[in-house]
């Protein structure tokens, strides 16, 4: 496997001129990097008009290597070759190097870049990046890819301060200026010799751009890059390997990622809940990415207004800070119903208050870095648990509340800094048997349990709160807002019907449409398309029964009544009197929807005019279907209580350019019109004219 490492930008405050001069300073040897043992010229040339050299030298490093991999080495050290391309003119300074001694077993690779700073030319910029392929070492491949890396990883972090420890020393004998190149005269002689014939192996060889190839040409600091400087300000320390998995999966999500890019400190929290292997956080991230967009939760901030039953009864609220900056959440669940709340707002809206407190706390993760000036990546949770009894461990609401941890855990990691758990009862270690195998590991040794009264007092909450934030009823001097919970009367409690209905609906009455399917009276949605080239896309879930989806174009409007391009009108819309394949036309073969699948399609449209999307009552084996019932079917099918389906439906019209990078019905995901946590699985439209999807 190949070992890649790319840095973030560092910034030297100092002109360029300035910084090649410390570099330069670097040769032949350099007593701060030890296992560089010493280099040599092998090569140089320069332009006639003296604005780029060429160097290339032999360089020498010991072997930091457990002895006995040295002596099946055979080798004390090794050679890197290193070509250095000065452009006084453009002010750059390109290099790459790569390993001569065993370059048929392993092979490294390594480029640099030094630069102007794109908003200060008074500044220098320095990226590198490098990769280590060990196709085979004598059994030791493993062994010495880690050997490897640390070492580079080391000389890395050596790298900056062997430049500025130069440039100081440069400082410190006087020289703080050295003036920019400028053009020296061209003597005709010179002339007739630069419009001459070169030698292959000369200068022009050597050029940006041709035998060192497009990776060193010269790298401008844009938006895209990291600055190690803003790193360390704002996202904390981290090693040079870390900076290396945070800016390459930063760099893989803006190259491949459609949809918004998340935060450095997002990409961050990823990379640690995986202990930084860079496909494992990719993965994780990826899947976290597809449900937010699937649930639309970057937008759960500005849409989400909890039920006035649950801001009184939510015995949960955000308190001060703990005493490193970290913001507070505090939780009396001890106090709180929650199986009266389950049975009065059901668990699809408690589920969406927790993430709604997960999106808040990492908004104040933010604040806080703001305000404090030094990197808060998560908060400390105080829970108490005085009043936790049997009616906590309610089965469905143990279940619930695993559920909630499995959707936290998965989608935001690392973002619990503490867990502050006081007067935990008898009772807890029963809750803590069936919870904590779903906690991960990390996430547990952040827990702190005290039991009774021994929160109070050193080693207690004071090591991890101020005084005067510590919250009254836990015998504290602050004030604490949070509510105080109480059971929830029984006449709140929704219906068994309301409790299905709000688990199902709730999540998607901002997006889905609700429909009912009676036999003989289909319901239809219809489209107005302007323009030909368009894509109709549809996205929707059977809840109960089973359906006929069909798709119909017809060239006028089915009911009078003018309306917006792409507005929908429903209900039956076609006309008794129409005639397939005169005033309407399919153009979608019909697709029978079993209950619980979920269905996701498009269709591209050629030609203007209205398009019906149309769900009919499945018609058992030996019966016909019929697309357009009488008027007196219609009438009995609302009037009997016979069987009728349920669907959540939902439709986009795009532009056909946009059709690759539409929403979440193109790339739709696994059925689960309640479920939050459930696993989600992309789809593709395909080159199809048309498509439909099923997801099981």
């Amino acid at each position: 496997m190949v070992q890649r490492y790319q840095s973030p930008v560092r910034v030297y405050k100092y002109p360029f001129e300035l910084v090649m001069a410390a570099y330069e300073k670097r040769f032949p040897t350099c007593p701060q990097i030890p296992v560089f043992l010493g280099s040599e010229v092998l090569r140089e040339s320069r332009s006639p008009d003296g604005a780029v050299h060429v160097v290339e030298r032999s360089c020498r490093l010991r072997v930091d290597a457990p002895r006995l991999l040295r002596k099946i080495a055979g080798v004390e050290h090794v050679v890197f070759v290193q070509t250095n391309v000065l452009n006084w003119k453009e002010r750059t300074l390109l290099i790459e190097a790569h390993n001569e001694t065993f370059a048929n077993r392993v092979v490294v690779n390594e480029h640099c870049s030094y630069t102007v700073h794109p908003e200060n030319e008074d500044w220098t910029c320095f990226e590198q990046s490098a990769s280590l392929d060990i196709r085979s070492f004598f059994g030791f491949e493993n062994a010495l890819e880690k050997i490897a890396m640390k070492q580079y990883t080391a000389n890395v972090k050596r790298g900056k301060e062997v430049i500025e420890h130069y440039l100081n020393e440069l400082i410190s004998q006087g020289t703080s200026h050295i003036p920019r190149w400028t053009p020296a005269p061209v003597r005709e002689e010179d002339a007739r010799n630069q419009a001459g014939p070169r030698d292959p192996g000369s200068l022009e060889a050597h050029r940006p751009g041709s035998a060192l190839g497009p990776a060193l040409e010269a790298v401008s600091m844009d938006g895209d890059k990291l600055d190690a400087d803003y790193i360390e300000r704002c996202l904390g320390h981290l090693t040079p390997m870390q900076e290396s998995c945070l800016i390459q999966l930063r760099h893989w999500l803006q190259e491949t990622h459609k949809g918004k890019i998340p935060k450095d400190e997002h990409i961050l929290r990823f990379l640690r809940a995986r202990d930084f292997h860079l496909d494992k956080a990719r993965e994780m991230l990826c899947q976290s990415l597809s449900w937010r967009k699937q649930h639309q939760v970057d937008l759960l901030l500005q849409t989400w207004q909890p039920p006035a039953l649950l801001e009184e009864f939510y015995a949960g609220g955000w308190h001060y800070q703990d005493i490193d900056g970290r913001p507070l959440y505090i939780l009396r669940l001890g106090q709180m119903d929650t199986k009266g709340l389950m049975k009065a707002v059901g668990e699809e809206v408690l589920l969406r208050h927790v993430l709604s407190v997960s999106e808040e706390g990492q908004k104040r993760c933010e604040g806080s870095t703001r305000q404090l000036g030094r990197p808060i990546s998560s908060w400390t949770c105080l829970l108490d648990l005085e009043g936790l009894n049997m009616r906590h461990l309610w089965r469905p609401g143990v279940k619930a509340l695993l559920r909630m941890i499995e959707v936290v855990e998965d989608n935001y990691p690392e973002t619990l800094g503490r867990l502050l758990i006081v007067r935990a009862p008898r009772v807890f270690p029963v809750l803590w048997t069936l919870i904590s195998p779903f906690i991960n590991e990390n996430t547990r040794r952040k827990f702190l349990i005290y039991s009774g009264s021994n929160y109070q007092g050193p080693g207690g909450l004071v090591d991890y709160l101020d005084r005067e934030v510590i919250p009254d009823f836990l015998g504290g001097e602050s004030v604490c807002n949070v509510p105080e919970g109480g059971l929830v009367p029984k006449s709140l409690y929704m219906t068994e019907e309301e409790q299905e209905h709000a688990d199902q609906l709730w999540q998607w009455s901002e997006t889905y449409h609700s429909a009912s399917v009676l036999r003989g009276a289909p319901h239809e949605v219809a489209v107005e398309i302007l323009e030909g080239e368009s894509v109709i896309t549809w996205d929707f879930d059977i809840l109960r029964g089973d359906v006929v989806f069909s798709l119909y174009h017809a060239k006028k409007v089915p009911r009078p009544g003018a309306r917006e391009p792409g507005t929908r009108a429903s209900g039956q819309l076609i006309d008794k009197g129409w005639v397939l394949g005169r005033d309407y036309s399919r153009v979608e073969a019909p697709l029978v929807c079993r209950e619980g699948e979920s269905i996701q399609g498009s269709h591209v449209t050629r030609w203007p005019g209205v398009y019906l999307l149309q769900w009919q009552m499945h018609s058992p084996p030996g019966s016909v279907a019929c697309s357009l019932p009488g008027v007196d079917d219609v009438l009995t099918a609302l009037h009997s209580p016979g069987p009728k389906c349920k669907l959540l439906y939902y439709y986009e019209v795009l532009a056909s350019e946009d059709f690759r990078g539409s929403m979440s019905s193109l790339e739709s995901c696994t059925s689960g019109f309640s479920q939050l946590s459930a696993a989600t699985s992309s789809s593709s439209s395909g080159q199809s004219h048309s498509s439909s999807l099923v997801s099981r």
